[in-house]
């Protein structure tokens, strides 16, 4: 695969914003653990490689267990996630496949248990955030791995 454009060289100022959103959301009240399971879990449902690729890396740096990133795919079936975890994915995968009749009340309350409103409107922009940067980059092609370096990624040793 080859990249289609460098969009970040395309429209420098957008980008600069748009990471800086994303640093604001990043410093929100979800857990940062919590963060990366939801960008790799809504990264799989949208098939953004790229992103899958870099939110792996990400957790495997910051100390995620890679059974669980195996179990990721399977959250509701698999025993290795909290209740508040589970919560965080239910929103992600909510949010990110959007039904036509909108979030279900009973999806809403379940996840009401375990999020108090404040965290769940910081949940909803990183899901925001995620959802932004799987069309950026599905839409040009980016390429698994290219940006490693940049990122500190090579880091965890997993190319």
């Amino acid at each position: 695969m080859k990249p289609r454009l460098n969009y970040m060289q395309q429209s420098p100022e957008l980008f600069k914003r748009f990471v800086g959103f994303s640093q604001a959301v990043h410093d929100g009240t979800i857990e940062p653990a919590i963060q990366e399971l939801i960008a790799l879990r809504a990264s799989q449902l949208n098939g953004c490689a790229f992103c899958v690729d870099m939110h792996v890396k990400q957790a495997r740096i910051n100390g995620e267990r890679e059974l669980r990133l195996h179990h990721i795919a399977a959250w509701r079936e698999s025993t290795l996630f909290s209740p508040r975890e589970r919560a965080a994915l239910a929103w992600t995968e909510i949010l990110t496949k959007l039904p036509e009749q909108g979030v279900p009340d009973d999806i809403y309350d379940r996840v009401r248990t375990q999020l108090s409103e404040k965290e769940l409107t910081d949940l909803t922009f990183v899901v925001m955030s995620i959802n932004a940067w799987n069309r950026v980059n599905i839409a040009f092609q980016m390429v698994p791995g290219s940006s490693d370096k940049a990122f500190g990624l090579d880091k965890a040793q997993l190319a």
